[in-house]
């Protein structure tokens, strides 16, 4: 028999149990459209971690005193200052009315460093951390292989201008000149912050894409305009382009950028916790960057702790962290196809069965046995692949709802091919051990049969 018989015999079983087929086809279906999104989700997953570290070069390097540091030594003001009368320890306060240590003050209470009343020590190791511009160029002088040292300061504060009927508290941050660069920002019209700016602590203000159109209906009617930021009035002097988010959370569409000693004296004050960014010249000398930047900071704050990470280092746990996730949703498709495998070789059983006297007249007419495997294997193939089809068809309409939720979905015109591969190999899997069934019956046996 001809493999064109063998088709046209397959097509008519096919056609008349097409319900059959439909519910066979049901595990491939799911098991195809599963593959698609799987796949969707997790470029959607890569995508956005792409997004979120696009402003920061691969050799960034972010450092900030620790947090839990800072805890311990609030904890140390509270719980453990010197008693009044009591000696302080070196570089504190000395006794009330006494003579301070080394670098201690003489008033009543204590000296430089320690508290001005009963009970508050002076060792430096309870004074707060703050990183400064001193450490800035400390680390620039003395850490090799840098490119570009900054320093950052952000938080939110009230903000009342334009189209706002009333005050509300948007993400300020306080930089330098360079950190646009530093962050590859981009601006749609205007200047950045300048040196200038900077040295006179200039009422000049950048605004973010989102924040310029929230604020004044549209991000070209931002420039030139002002705002006021905590009851101070600032120029507009430019506008960023869209940005997207960022690794830290914070977008640069939805912030204002102020000078950092202008932040500092007008906005942020004391409760300032600044952020220092370095870029690596060579990403390969990442880690020995960060060991002089920690050394050169523990020379100057022998008491701190620091944190200190890399933007590369993080890219890629987020980037590993979403592979986890789309291997563990292949998993699930895999399982699924599974799953549709085991119906199609289950429903060919069954075929079988009810077609043992068809075999039998196939084999009395001269059909081979590898003629009747083809035929069985192609029927499950024929299965395989209209579920397949009908999977990767419903994968791909259902991608644009899931953006719906909120998920960054991306799906792939190579994740089709891969969904149909799969359907493939499931049915010529399943349907092979029916098939050689099939193909081994004696042709007596199967003609006695009823």
């Amino acid at each position: 028999m001809r493999l064109g018989e063998i088709l046209h015999l397959v097509w008519i079983n096919m056609m008349e149990s097409k319900f059959k087929v439909v519910l066979t086809s049901l595990g491939i279906i799911v098991g195809s459209a599963t593959i698609i999104l799987v796949i969707a989700i997790g470029h959607g997953g890569e995508v956005n971690v792409q997004k979120q570290f696009k402003n920061l070069n691969a050799g960034s390097i972010q450092v900030s005193v620790s947090t839990q540091a800072q805890m311990r030594d609030q904890m140390m003001q509270g719980g453990m200052g010197g008693m009044p009368g009591g000696n302080a320890a070196p570089g504190g306060g000395g006794t009330r009315g006494g003579n301070a240590a080394p670098g201690g003050g003489g008033f009543p209470g204590g000296g430089a460093g320690g508290g001005g009343f009963p009970g508050g020590g002076g060792a430096a190791a309870r004074q707060k951390v703050t990183l400064s511009t001193d450490d800035v160029e400390n680390i620039a002088s003395y850490v090799p292989g840098l490119s570009e040292v900054s320093i950052s300061a952000s938080g939110t504060a009230s903000v009342e201008g334009g189209d706002l009927t009333e005050e509300a508290d948007y993400p300020v941050v306080g930089v330098l000149s360079d950190y646009m660069d530093i962050c590859n920002l981009e601006l749609l019209q205007g200047d950045f912050i300048s040196e200038d700016d900077q040295t006179g602590k200039a009422k000049t203000a950048v605004v973010g894409y989102s924040l310029a159109q929230e604020i004044f209906g549209s991000a070209y009617s931002a420039y030139g305009e002002t705002l006021s930021i905590e009851g101070k009035t600032y120029e507009i002097v430019g506008v960023l382009a869209s940005m997207g988010s960022v690794s830290s959370g914070t977008s640069p569409d939805d912030s204002l950028f102020i000078p950092y000693s202008t932040s500092l004296k007008y906005v942020f004050g004391n409760e300032a916790d600044p952020q220092i960014t370095a870029v690596a010249e060579d990403v390969d000398e990442v880690p020995a960057a960060i060991e002089n930047i920690q050394a050169v900071l523990q020379e100057d704050h022998a008491n701190a702790s620091f944190t200190v990470a890399d933007a590369g280092s993080s890219m890629e746990a987020a980037t590993a962290s979403a592979s986890t996730l789309s291997m563990l949703l292949m998993a699930v498709a895999c399982i699924v196809f599974v799953v549709g495998g085991i119906g199609i070789m289950n429903v060919l059983f069954v075929s079988v069965r009810e077609r043992t006297q068809e075999i039998g007249i196939l084999k009395a007419l001269g059909c081979s046995r590898r003629e009747i495997l083809l035929e069985f294997l192609w029927e499950a193939n024929f299965i395989s692949v209209f579920g397949g089809l009908v999977g990767v068809g419903i994968g791909f309409a259902l991608a644009p709802a899931l953006r719906l939720t909120g998920m960054t979905v991306e799906p792939l015109a190579v994740s089709g091919v891969y969904a149909m591969l799969f359907a493939v190999v499931t049915g010529t899997l399943f349907g092979f051990y029916p098939a050689w069934k099939a193909a081994m019956l004696m042709p007596i046996e199967a003609l006695s049969q009823e």
